[in-house]
């Protein structure tokens, strides 16, 4: 557990008020649940949930030059992206390990956010505070920054009665726009961490409790609940989400960790390309996979996960109990020939091997309209 002060998000009266469980999370109180991990979760996946990610980071560069910096230090193509769209990348170092996972949006030619996770927020804004350093301007705006994520199937009607524009009701995925919504100023992003379709508002960090409470109330007839940090575990994990600190870090690379999918190796250079070209040519010594339980037991983090022989072979990077799926589900790096579909391992659960198999991810898709 966390020790010594944390710090608060503007929506911390509000979660006391909905008699949200408080605990420390990367530096900051954070509700963990409300009325009940499972009950939050169900309500993502049938109606709709509201999340406080106050504590994510925000930074800025402007300039002329601010597309090809933010493009140089992530693996992803991000000259690529149109105004007002929005696109997830991997940021490495030289070694080709993950610094962090982020999301890009463009604002214009000449300006681009970029948002990445609370527990890394100092270091990638160092990071690009560097590399902007003589071509552009660079502002971390974190502390004045809001976030508010809105998240299921009823999160468009949600928005909707929160008076939105029609134009921000129908945004296409990883697209976004300006807007107001609750009578609060807003960018509003069809992006999410859920599985789910859904919504993240950015506002000024002040107008964050208006903006809450006006969603709350406009939730009410659809079903919306507060959603703690409990639920959102298992909802971005029944989804493959990955979860810097679990699934990836800097003993990670992009490859391994499946996010070969955001590297684009023809797209110019880019900090990390030629480790990353190295590894690829040299072929991966491990993958990160899905597995369940087929014997009784969860293979939570941290746990040894094992061959058919019950020799360690690699490690649980997350795992619980999948309520949508009805399933005790988990992700984890094993060598590479263990990673096909149908792979016995085994998961080892207080020094006891526990059965388990390797299934396709995500272990949850959302069925779209």
């Amino acid at each position: 557990m966390e020790s010594g002060p944390q710090k608060r998000t503007p929506l911390f009266d509000e979660h006391v008020a909905l008699g949200g469980r408080m605990v420390p999370f990367a530096g900051w109180e954070m509700p963990v649940q409300y009325e009940g991990v499972i009950a939050e979760h169900n309500a993502v996946r049938n109606a709709a949930g509201l999340f406080d990610v106050c504590h994510m980071g925000e930074l800025i560069l402007e300039g002329e030059h601010a597309i090809a910096v933010v493009d140089y230090l992530v693996t992803n193509d991000i000259k690529g992206l149109s105004d007002g769209q929005a696109r997830y990348t991997a940021c490495c170092n030289a070694e080709g390990t993950i610094l962090d996972d982020l999301i890009i949006y463009r604002h214009s030619p000449t300006k681009v956010l970029v948002v990445c996770n609370a527990s890394n927020v100092e270091k990638i804004s160092k990071h690009f505070e560097k590399a902007a350093k003589d071509h552009c301007e660079f502002r971390d705006v974190s502390e004045e920054t809001a976030l508010i994520a809105l998240q299921g199937p009823r999160a468009a009607d949600v928005i909707w009665d929160a008076k939105c524009a029609a134009s921000t009701q129908k945004l296409a995925s990883f697209h976004f726009a300006k807007d107001q919504v609750g009578g609060v100023d807003c960018t509003v992003a069809r992006t999410g961490y859920t599985g789910e379709d859904g919504f993240e508002l950015f506002c000024a960090w002040n107008d964050a409790p208006k903006l809450w409470r006006a969603l709350m109330e406009a939730g009410k007839k659809h079903g919306l609940a507060p959603i703690g940090l409990g639920a959102r575990d298992t909802l971005r994990l029944e989804a493959r989400l990955s979860l810097y600190g679990n699934d990836i870090d800097e003993t990670t690379n992009p490859l391994e960790a499946g996010l070969g999918w955001v590297t684009k190796f023809d797209k110019g250079d880019f900090v990390g390309r030629e480790a990353l070209a190295a590894i690829k040519e040299a072929g991966l010594t491990r993958k990160i996979v899905g597995f369940e339980m087929t014997g009784r037991g969860i293979g939570r983090h941290g746990y040894p996960i094992t061959d058919a022989a019950a020799k360690h072979v690699g490690i649980v990077t997350s795992g619980s109990p999948g309520p949508t799926v009805g399933k005790n589900i988990g992700l984890g790096y094993v060598p590479t020939a263990m990673s096909e579909v149908g792979t016995k391992i085994g998961i080892e659960i207080r020094g006891k091997v526990i059965d388990a198999v390797v299934v396709k991810t995500p272990f949850y898709k959302r069925k779209k309209d």
